[in-house]
């Protein structure tokens, strides 16, 4: 069993980036931030020529009742999403809210985990 989920697709960066937001969006979910890896390592003086992108990506009501049910559920929060470019193709992926959340000993939110990650997977194979 892997810890993350990623899946290629043929779309250039900024395509699947836009396709993805579109396709959580739909399902209630919101990127909060991006964070352009590239740029920000270039700022600092630092060569990176991939294109890698991570945002932040949150489910309000989701994340409300996470809290609401333990405290540590912030450590875990927002969800991570990578998206960049490697070998000629682009990928998106995350670490799999399960592998995250079964390292705690709370069943409810495992059980959230597991909806939410279900959730992205197909948020990301609608927007590949």
């Amino acid at each position: 069993m892997t810890f993350d989920y990623t899946i290629s697709s043929d779309k250039n960066l900024d395509e699947l980036i836009e396709s993805l937001e579109t396709s959580l969006q739909n399902e209630g979910f919101a990127v909060l931030w991006h964070f352009d890896v590239k740029a920000t390592l270039h700022k600092k003086g630092f060569d990176y020529d991939d294109e890698y992108r991570i945002l932040e990506v949150c489910n309000p009501g989701v994340a409300k009742e996470m809290l609401d049910e333990t405290k540590m559920a912030g450590y875990f929060l927002p969800c991570k999403v990578t998206v960049f470019e490697s070998g000629g193709k682009t990928y998106v992926g995350m670490p799999k809210p399960t592998t995250l959340f079964n390292l705690t000993d709370n069943e409810t939110a495992r059980h959230h985990a597991a909806d939410v990650e279900q959730q992205m997977i197909k948020c990301f194979e609608r927007a590949v």
